[in-house]
């Protein structure tokens, strides 16, 4: 049954500063949760798991300082956790593009890389790491493109 962009920020799953500035796209919302439903009735997995295809959103919307936009989570089973560039914390050997991150930042400013990839603390700072495509079928990147989330995340962006 879809869900509303008020019942997701009653559930904790959506900041409501982010339910609010999300409804003109809500239609597109429920439209994507419902081929996801559609994907998983057919057998189908999807990745990240349903709980954090939006957490991206879950953080205060007037607490983002930052934005650092992806293409679409990383497409192995385990890894993306619904941030941009953040795979859950056991993950080894890190992502290439988020080893260039940490290489980059190190070079720049010194900081040592970090001894792992979940970057959730980034996100607690006000960073907001998104990707324009928020799901992806395990094993195919880029599968989910063109199914309607870039309207969503354009949106959000601006």
């Amino acid at each position: 049954m879809p869900r509303t962009l008020d019942e997701l920020a009653a559930d904790g799953l959506i900041d409501e500063g982010w339910a609010q500035a999300l409804a003109p796209v809500a239609a597109d919302i429920a439209r994507l949760g419902d081929r996801l439903r559609a994907e998983t009735a057919a057998g189908r997995s999807y990745l990240p798991a349903g709980d954090h295809v939006l957490r991206a959103f879950s953080r205060p919307l007037q607490d983002v300082k930052v934005l650092i936009v992806g293409q679409d989570p990383y497409p192995t089973p385990g890894h993306p956790i619904g941030l941009s560039f953040a795979v859950d914390a056991h993950v080894r050997p890190l992502p290439r593009s988020l080893a260039n991150i940490y290489r980059e930042r190190h070079d720049d400013l010194g900081i040592p890389p970090s001894e792992h990839g979940d970057l959730t603390a980034w996100s607690d700072q006000g960073v907001m790491l998104l990707n324009r495509v928020l799901t992806v079928s395990p094993g195919a990147p880029g599968s989910h493109r063109g199914w309607g989330w870039e309207k969503v995340t354009e949106h959000a962006i601006r």
